[in-house]
């Protein structure tokens, strides 16, 4: 999930990136510490010199050892599907990341699956990332592409949902291998090196990126895979995560990647932070399927007619500003028109809904909310008297208990390895501790998917997205992806957006979609 997962709810954007960026010392992946020509190119200081930064207290061998994960545990495995059957090896193990010293620094956990009988070196592999950052990589293994999955539908789940792990139809297994990774912090994945400068390197947009693409190269390197097809799939904050892990093995680790796959993604922070009025473009087409979805079916040709308005009449209007009280009132009714909101709260608020207000006034009348992840699950508001909003997300929150157990159940008992600690599903600690910016410029990836496309023509792009996504509203994606140049339009990039939430694959139809659009496109 998500994930961007608690980045928005938790603190302003605004806040977030004008924080600067920590600069770091290299990182390497390897089973044993690397020979000192072997380094990455550290990262650059804020100014653009070269980082002075002392190194971070290295772990004595005897503390590394004790945080270190338990060896790999490869099982063989069969999944009896409909039509089909399935025999493959699934691995759970870890990677270690060295410093430039040939200190240990982290141990990243990933969990594997590789299909037998199958020519390595023209079978497709595919890395997956969530996002948060902060989030493990359960969601997208355990809700859409990995062999086994559990239902994940927020409309249905609740916390005490029994986690039960079922043979999933639609894994991608059938036309590419899979590796799930969980970034340093998450699910079983630990530092091993102590003190707080190795935490600043690994959480930051760049130390992050460094870090999980040596993950992909070593991973590839350990498992005889680098003449294979790559594909890196993302998620959410992964929007930002994806491209730039493309562009770091295609520039400083000399791996090929043949696709790109985005699933929910934010790739420019800045049309959500402070003042820009690119927010409210980007999210009205999606209050208004929140809001005809209470009436029946929706698609996106259904709202063809909110996105030809947001991107003129009420962009106009919204340029005017409040001084044009003309303007202000005729978009805020509007507004009330296409979403339900009572047309004096519309005007009150000057119809400039964020995220938060929608969420609220939505269902106010009734003491609910709506989701944050999916605007179509309506949720108790805890608080309804109270003057500002006090609420969990009824589309998200819900599936932190069974996607836990669930991963436990599937690493322990399925797979076979055991590490010791808690794993971490969504870590609010990684997510407080992240480094989001360089000054004032807020991380995007725009020019990352740029770079990457014009650099290798073969290289394509799909981007998915739910309707009812308010967290990351597929209109944002279509707006950037309309600037890029010609040599990145369809077919070559490609945008689909189905009937459903942050996480659309947890609905049977559009999983089912979007894993033919997947397979489509490693053909």
């Amino acid at each position: 999930m998500a994930r961007l997962k608690s980045f928005v709810a938790r603190q302003s954007l605004a806040a977030l990136v004008l924080t600067a960026l920590i600069a770091g010392q290299p990182v390497r992946a390897q089973d044993a510490p690397p020979a000192a020509q072997d380094a990455v190119p550290p990262g650059s200081s804020r100014s653009g010199a070269a980082s002075t930064r002392p190194s971070s207290p290295a772990a004595s061998p005897s503390t590394a050892e004790q945080h270190r994960l338990p060896a790999d545990s490869t099982t063989t495995q069969t999944l009896e599907l409909p039509g089909r059957k399935l025999s493959f090896s699934a691995t759970a193990g870890s990677i270690r990341l060295f410093d430039g010293k040939g200190e240990p620094q982290a141990d990243i956990a990933y969990t594997s699956y590789q299909l037998d009988g199958a020519e390595r070196g023209s079978r497709p592999v595919t890395f997956f990332f969530n996002g948060g950052p902060g989030a493990s990589s359960a969601y997208l293994q355990l809700g859409n592409a990995g062999p086994w999955r559990i239902g994940i539908d927020a409309a249905r789940v609740t916390p005490s949902s029994q986690p039960e792990l079922l043979p999933n139809a639609d894994t991608w297994l059938d036309f590419t291998d899979l590796v799930f990774v969980d970034p340093v912090g998450t699910g079983y994945s630990r530092f091993v090196a102590s003190g707080d400068e190795v935490r600043k390197r690994f959480f930051s947009v760049d130390g992050d990126v460094r870090s999980l693409s040596l993950v992909v190269r070593r991973w590839l390197e350990k498992h005889d895979r680098l003449a294979s097809p790559k594909y890196i799939a993302a998620e959410s904050y992964g929007g930002i995560r994806g491209p730039k892990i493309i562009r770091n093995l295609q520039h400083d680790q000399g791996v090929g990647v043949s696709g790109l796959i985005l699933l929910s993604p934010l790739m420019d922070f800045r049309d959500y932070s402070g003042s820009s009025l690119m927010q409210y473009v980007a999210s009205l087409p999606s209050y208004a399927a929140v809001a005809r979805q209470t009436k029946g079916p929706v698609t996106r040709a259904d709202l063809a007619d909110v996105e030809r308005y947001a991107s003129g009449d009420f962009l106009l209007d919204l340029v005017k500003g409040e001084a044009d009280v003309e303007a202000t009132n005729r978009l805020a009714d509007k507004v009330a028109s296409l979403t339900g909101i009572d047309q004096a709260v519309s005007r009150r608020l000057a119809g400039r809904f964020d995220v938060s207000e929608f969420r609220r006034e939505f269902d106010r009348k009734n003491g609910r909310v709506t989701g944050r992840y999916d605007g179509s699950v309506l949720g108790i508001d805890p608080y309804p008297d109270s003057s500002h909003s006090r609420s969990s997300d009824p589309s998200g929150e819900v599936l932190n208990a069974p996607l836990t157990s669930a991963a436990v159940e599937l690493t322990t008992r399925k797979l076979n390895w055991r590490p010791d600690g808690s794993y971490q599903l969504l870590s609010g600690a990684v997510n407080m501790s992240w480094d989001f910016g360089r000054g004032i410029t807020p991380p995007e990836s725009a020019n990352d998917i740029r770079q990457i496309l014009a650099l290798d023509p073969k290289l394509k792009l799909l981007v998915g997205h739910g309707l009812f996504d308010l967290a990351t509203p597929y209109y944002g994606s279509k707006i950037l992806l309309d600037q890029l140049p010609a040599f990145a339009r369809p077919p070559r990039v490609k945008l689909v957006v189905y009937p459903g939430g942050h996480m659309f694959y947890s609905r049977d139809d559009a999983r089912k979609a979007f894993r033919s659009e997947a397979e489509a496109l490693m053909k």
